[in-house]
């Protein structure tokens, strides 16, 4: 499936999706409310069959938080990029995706430990590195006092 195919079909999955061609990725953009519901049908479609997470990262955009998810399949070999943004920075939760790919409870753990976004329904969402009261040193507004972290 190309690129031009994935675009067609990610329309027909979720018509408010935004859709642009990236540098390497075709990269699909959703809001959180419809994050999960995109990627179980993006795994479960026969023509995407996007069945490998092969990254997930969490961002500080500034104003807004966001988490970027690679996907691919294996079975086709065509890559996606699928990106939600979350204007709440005091209280970001997402839904986890993962029962989508078992993977992502990993990257969850790790982007709630250095970014503060929790995904509802994780079924041990922890820190993994952090104390509980280390704040999140990936944000562009923490500051570190002991080491005198800067922007």
């Amino acid at each position: 499936m190309n690129n031009q195919q994935l675009e067609n079909l990610v329309k027909r999955l979720s018509p408010e999706a935004e859709v642009a061609e990236g540098k390497q990725f075709l990269e699909v953009t959703v809001k959180p409310d419809a994050l999960k519901t995109l990627a179980l049908a993006l795994k479960e479609n026969g023509e995407s069959s996007l069945d490998f997470l092969f990254c997930m990262t969490g961002v500080d955009y500034g104003e807004e938080l966001g988490v970027v998810y690679h996907l691919r399949s294996t079975s086709y070999q065509h890559e996606l990029v699928l990106k939600t943004r979350m204007a709440n920075r005091d209280n970001p939760v997402i839904d986890t995706v993962g029962d989508i790919w078992k993977t992502a409870l990993y990257h969850e753990d790790e982007i709630f430990d250095l970014l503060g976004i929790r995904f509802s329904g994780h079924p041990g969402l922890r820190r993994l590195f952090l104390e509980d009261d280390a704040g999140f040193p990936l944000r562009k507004d923490y500051v570190d006092e002991v080491n005198i972290v800067t922007k």
